[in-house]
């Protein structure tokens, strides 16, 4: 046993420890060694110009999963930010004619980088924004084997296009820096473009640092620059030299963004927020309702593709009910790497903390207004059922809380709380149920549970979601996988599958690409 240990009565371990191998130390060790060009004392450098600068003020950073202090962003500020966009300017107009052939080997070769340090990008994961091992990994893997898939089928995709006059400039929110930020950049560069991204402020510089340095040391033209979102947008977004803008966050920088986007007639991919909705209706397969719930709380309901929102049909609340509520006391969190054991494995868990103890606040605070105006909590889980190291902080961790018919003066009501919080209304008519199902205007995904298929015929199309599934929550998605939103959702073209490509590289005189546009609305 190791030493510090009391076993229980049981035979387990009564106080958690700190899986060896895996502090923030340990990780931040490790990175240093596998990018010394890039990692500094206790910071991380921007990169541009083909280098690595130790420039930016740095901010200090604490870790969600126990305010454990971390590496924080180099901050720049404009001036340097638009010195750095016309030096990936003059990489990209040397990117752009290296041949299809050369460029998929660069590319390979990050891939094959990336792989070799799969588990500790996975821990930077864990550390910066507090995603479990199982769902960090997941993270990693789904940005390496999405990149592969466009290397191995590219060619067809390119054909008739050329890149884009300018690097695409990508400004992404923390909570998918591989698969969704990381995957976006390897493409746009397969694809021709040299690619500018800016660091999340909340979260995930140095798993994307080590990220672009094994991309960089490839040939690959990437810049990577930390800044307020204010200061730096006049730079990443309306700089000429910017071919394209892709952006995922929420809708109030993304509406700020779309405006700017659109008097400069730049091109331009904005993934926003819209409340995912989950409809019953004339259903009966409770079993298969209640296996799903669990998952839906994956990463705490932190992604654009989560179901904060079930719209159910009143007279079946009971048998709703009963399936979900089981369902949602299973949900597991705690620590990410608090084990009992040092031999053990990690805990697989449902989500760790909320990305800091301020959106945990935000969000606590919001459920307690709400419930003062007239919801009723449903259900409302405890941190004492977690696995936490003893004395941690737990200022970032909130447990499941489901609220029946928040009031409509509640933000809970209309938005996406980016939170283990579940609202349901309840409805009477199939027009109480589509109004209900698109209060957002617009979301990304949307499921209809229904027994008849010709009622879920009849109904989905009205549904203001990108993808509406039967019976099954819908994803991004990968590989030939489209996605785009409808509504305020998502503005400008729509990317997955060879749509990603279209969207980052130019056409035939004329080419309306598919997308959401202030001028016009094209389905592919």
């Amino acid at each position: 046993m190791a030493p510090g240990l009391t076993p229980s009565p049981t035979g387990r371990s009564a106080r958690p420890i700190l899986k060896p191998g895996t502090a923030w130390s340990d990780a931040w060790r490790r990175s240093r060694a596998a990018a010394p060009e890039a990692f500094r004392d206790d910071r991380v450098l921007n990169l541009w110009a083909g280098r690595w600068h130790a420039d930016g003020r740095v901010l200090p950073a604490t870790s969600p999963v126990d305010a454990t202090p971390i590496a924080g962003p180099p901050r720049l500020d404009g001036p340097a930010a638009a010195q750095a966009v016309r030096a990936s300017l003059d990489q990209h107009r040397t990117w752009r004619h290296v041949p299809l052939p050369e460029r998929r080997a660069r590319v390979g070769a990050a891939l094959d980088a990336l792989t070799e340090h799969r588990d500790l990008l996975a821990l930077l994961l864990v550390w910066e924004i507090g995603k479990p091992w199982r769902l960090a990994r997941a993270d990693v893997d789904r940005a390496i084997d999405g990149v592969r898939w466009y290397v191995d089928t590219i060619d067809t995709m390119l054909d008739g296009r050329t890149p884009l006059p300018g690097p695409v400039s990508n400004i992404a929110s923390w909570n998918y820096p591989m698969s969704v930020l990381v995957h976006a950049m390897l493409v746009q560069a397969l694809a021709g473009n040299a690619v500018i991204a800016k660091t999340p402020t909340d979260g995930g510089v140095a798993c994307l640092t080590l990220a672009a340095a094994l991309a960089v040391r490839e040939g690959i033209p990437i810049t990577l620059v930390s800044g307020s979102g204010g200061e730096l947008s006049e730079a990443l977004v309306r700089s000429p030299e910017i071919g394209c803008v892709s952006f995922v966050g929420g809708r109030d920088t993304g509406a700020r963004i779309a405006t700017a986007v659109a008097d400069l007639g730049k091109r331009h991919i904005l993934e926003q927020e819209g409340l995912n909705t989950w409809g019953i209706w004339n259903f009966s397969d409770w079993d298969a309702l209640a296996a799903v719930v669990p998952g839906l709380f994956d990463y705490g309901k932190q992604r654009c593709t989560a179901y904060p929102r079930f719209v159910v049909q009143r007279a079946l609340f009971d048998r709703f009910l009963a399936a979900y509520l089981p369902a949602v006391r299973s949900v597991r969190t705690g620590h990410p790497l608090a084990v009992e054991h040092p031999e053990d494995a990690l805990p697989a868990l449902d989500f760790g903390p909320l990305i800091n103890a301020a959106k945990a606040k935000e969000l606590g605070d919001q459920v307690a207004e709400a419930i003062d105006r007239g919801a009723v909590p449903l259900h409302r889980g405890s941190l004492a059922d977690g696995r936490f190291l003893p004395g941690q902080d737990t200022g970032a961790y909130l447990p499941p809380v489901t609220l029946l018919n928040p009031p409509p003066s509640s933000p809970l009501f209309h938005a996406e709380p980016f939170g283990p919080v579940d609202t349901i209304v309840l409805v009477d008519t199939e027009a109480e149920l589509l109004a209900a199902m698109n209060a957002s205007n617009g979301a990304l995904v949307a499921t209809l549970s229904t027994d008849d298929t010709a009622t879920y015929d009849r109904l989905a199309p009205h549904i203001r979601a990108f993808k509406v599934g039967r019976g099954k929550p819908r994803s991004r998605g990968d590989r030939e996988e489209l996605f785009g939103g409808f509504g305020a959702s998502w503005h400008g073209a729509f990317v997955g599958g060879e749509l990603l490509v279209r969207a980052v590289t130019e056409g035939p005189a004329g080419e309306r690409a598919p997308g959401n546009f202030p001028a016009y609305q094209l389905i592919p």
